[in-house]
């Protein structure tokens, strides 16, 4: 069942190789190997390498898409006037229906660690921090084996986070760091000026470092001949077709979505951006491409990289449903939104499941009440999955309140 397998955290995905962070998904290198291939690792001043980045626009892959250069100038910055900066590398997947992270511990681990050993050489860190996710068993002990395999100058940390979906947080990973429990708290100044006890830190995810230490390692000619001249590059994606497995792949900006979406996965409702997602469809995103910019144009956020195509026996309300249940479980329950405004969204969204009366005016209320309210992002992402069920998909919510849904046993599972 789609709504429930989504839920469920899967190690066991199909890594397709890719031009660049996934060249090797065939034979993983393991650290000498990755040495003999790629060479030493150069040691690049500060400046430099933040011009290096913006020179091909480097965005986070986090999700925000914030720029790269600016962030590391921000610590960079602080460097100067503050404690030593401190790098740490998100690797900790929070997001269910992502495995980005994992294709990268088993195919390019080491990858991702020299984009950010380079960096904390440039900034004279002597940490570097690695969060792993602690409900991947199997990732994470690819993710130590890498950190041993390393000579570095740098002293390397492993953390291991509780399996929740806010764990991934920049907040909750300083929080975790800190020996507290990591789960976001308010903050008032970015880890880039006031991070790991209170030092500027350089904080990003996995893929973003991957891209740094290759963009360091194949020079920036190999990333500008790739992808379109407003987004070089590549980009990992997370792609869940009906009737395949849980496949990662490498695409360049500017491929058409056509090129990874077959024709028999157009036929219902699609989740673009993973869990804080948005839900379309496929003529809304026909002539779309692999690009933040052309999705966002369209209503539709990358995100976290995840493609969800349902197949035509498959229900996006039920869907909805059990992520909004599960999203509201998953909270830190440190601020209203979250402690009261999830709950009453999952059962306005299970109430459009059931046909009860007044659900959908609840639903649609209560998007507008959580949204911007939060201490972090997580009750706006869930808003914006509720919100775009209600104004992408109006025929699927129509059919339910007429009780004419595909998706029965979703439909049971959450009513019961």
């Amino acid at each position: 069942m789609r709504g429930r397998s989504l839920l469920d955290v899967t190690e066991d995905v199909r890594i397709q190789a890719g031009s660049a962070l996934l060249r090797h998904a065939g034979a993983p290198l393991d650290g000498e190997a990755h040495r003999h291939r790629y060479g030493p690792l150069p040691r690049v001043d500060v400046r430099d390498l933040q011009a290096l980045v913006a020179g091909v626009g480097l965005r986070g892959r986090g999700g925000a898409g914030f720029p790269f250069a600016r962030k590391l100038g921000a610590v960079a910055d602080r460097a100067g006037v503050a404690r030593r900066p401190v790098v740490v590398v998100n690797a900790s997947e929070g997001e269910p229906a992502s495995a980005k992270d994992a294709a990268l511990a088993q195919t390019a681990p080491h990858l991702v660690l020299d984009g950010a050993a380079l960096s904390a050489a440039a900034l004279g860190a002597r940490e570097v921090h690695v969060v792993v996710p602690g409900d991947r068993p199997r990732v994470r002990a690819l993710w130590h084996q890498a950190v041993l395999e390393r000579d570095d100058r740098v002293r390397w940390h492993v953390h291991a986070t509780e399996p929740r979906f806010v764990a991934g947080q920049s907040h909750a990973v300083l929080e975790l760091l800190a020996g507290r429990p990591g789960l976001p708290v308010t903050a008032w100044q970015p880890a880039a000026v006031v991070g790991h006890r209170g030092r500027p830190t350089l904080l990003s995810n996995a893929e973003t470092w991957a891209q740094v230490g290759r963009l360091a390692l194949d020079g920036p000619r190999a990333v500008l001949a790739e992808g379109t001249a407003e987004e070089p590059g590549t980009t990992l994606l997370t792609l869940h077709l009906p009737g395949q497995p849980v496949t990662v792949v490498e695409a360049e900006h500017g491929t058409a979505l056509g090129q990874l979406v077959p024709p028999s996965a157009r036929r219902g409702p699609l989740l673009v951006g993973g869990f804080h997602g948005t839900w379309t469809t496929w003529s809304a995103l026909a002539t779309a491409s692999v690009s933040p910019t052309d999705l966002q144009r369209r209503g539709v956020a990358l995100g976290a990289g995840v493609v969800i195509a349902l197949g035509p026996e498959e229900c996006a309300l039920g869907t909805t449903a059990l992520i909004v249940e599960h999203l509201a479980r998953q909270s830190a329950g440190r601020c209203g939104p979250c402690v009261n405004g999830l709950p009453a969204l999952a059962r306005s969204v299970a109430g459009l499941l059931r046909a009860e009366p007044g659900a959908h005016a609840e639903a649609a209320r209560l998007t507008g009440l959580v949204a911007g309210r939060g201490a972090c992002a997580h009750p706006d992402g869930t808003a914006r999955l509720v919100g775009s069920l209600l104004t992408a998909l109006p025929a699927e919510v129509d059919a339910h309140a007429d009780g004419g849904c595909t998706g029965a046993g979703l439909r049971q599972e959450v009513a019961s």
